[in-house]
């Protein structure tokens, strides 16, 4: 296993995780520039008009947007596997909160494709007038609005925590956690909207440009492989030493006298004492290696 840490090396899957970063960017504004300009605030007629003559775009903003949510995903198990390292946890955190919010966006998005349903003249809907039609159209549209501000706020704590990880690791420069962290903080305004609405654009802004910063990075200049690889080797050996203290202490004693035996080390109960993880020496580590991952 030590073997294979030191000699993986994470170049590869940090470029790879700046292109499906950069392919998240590009689809995230295309579905915005799509629909832009077809929502019209406060005027459910003219927002109605402009969805059905610009029936393709709006179709195509929505496709793209879901498009945006998998690359999103993706990036989210990149970037998991990226800062495992680091603190596992602390990432395993990271990632559920990400993987929720994508949840939660996905299901918002029919939210947005809802208003084609309710204004493409469908039968069961003549009871409807024109006028309830198009603000039941707006209707939707605005509980998307709401979703949005629910997902944000997850994906703030999924910045806030990229950030901590890139703060703490010594791969990757500590100024992008920082404004990794920020981001996050931006993002969390969206527990209340009206406050997050008061900080518009500036919010808006420093989420973009953090992120724009953390792409750029791993896309044109990566990650310091051996610092990584430190950090990696680490990690195993932490959760070695954790697997054998934890076996130590549950197995029962026949059972743990066999793992002894098999290993040829000194399991006695006076050897291990009340604290067995502190006398594991690295050989010891490097032994049990085998046995643990069988």
């Amino acid at each position: 296993m030590m073997e294979r840490i030191a000699g993986a090396s994470p170049r590869p899957r940090a470029r790879i995780t700046g292109v499906v970063y950069l392919l998240y960017f590009l689809t995230a504004i295309s579905a915005v520039l799509f629909v832009k300009g077809l929502v019209v605030s406060g005027d459910a007629a003219a927002t109605a008009n402009n969805i059905l003559a610009h029936e393709p775009s709006f179709r195509l903003g929505f496709a793209v947007g879901l498009i945006g949510t998998a690359l999103y995903i993706a990036l989210t198990v990149l970037f998991y596997d990226l800062f495992k390292p680091v603190n596992s946890r602390v990432s395993l955190l990271a990632a559920f909160f990400s993987l929720v919010g994508c949840a939660i966006q996905a299901f918002g998005s029919l939210f947005q494709l809802a208003p084609l349903v309710v204004l493409g003249g469908s039968p069961n809907l003549s009871v409807f007038k024109v006028e309830q039609q198009q603000a039941l159209a707006l209707m939707f549209l605005k509980l998307n609005v709401q979703a949005s501000y629910i997902y944000l706020v997850f994906f703030g704590l999924f910045d806030l925590l990229i950030g901590y990880l890139i703060f703490r690791s010594t791969f990757l420069p500590r100024i992008v956690g920082g404004l990794m962290a920020l981001a996050g903080l931006g993002w969390l305004t969206f527990l209340s909207p009206p406050f997050a609405n008061h900080l518009s654009p500036y919010n808006l802004a420093l989420g973009f440009l953090a992120e724009l910063a953390l792409m750029l990075w791993l896309l044109l200049i990566g990650v310091n492989v051996e610092r990584w690889k430190e950090q990696a080797s680490a990690a195993q050996e932490r959760l070695l030493v954790q697997a054998i203290g934890d076996c130590w202490r549950h197995a029962p004693r026949f059972r743990l006298r066999v793992c002894c035996m098999r290993f040829k080390m000194d399991c006695s109960w006076e050897a291990m004492g009340s604290h067995p993880k502190r006398r594991l020496s690295r050989d010891s580590i490097v032994v049990l290696g085998p046995f643990l991952r069988a």
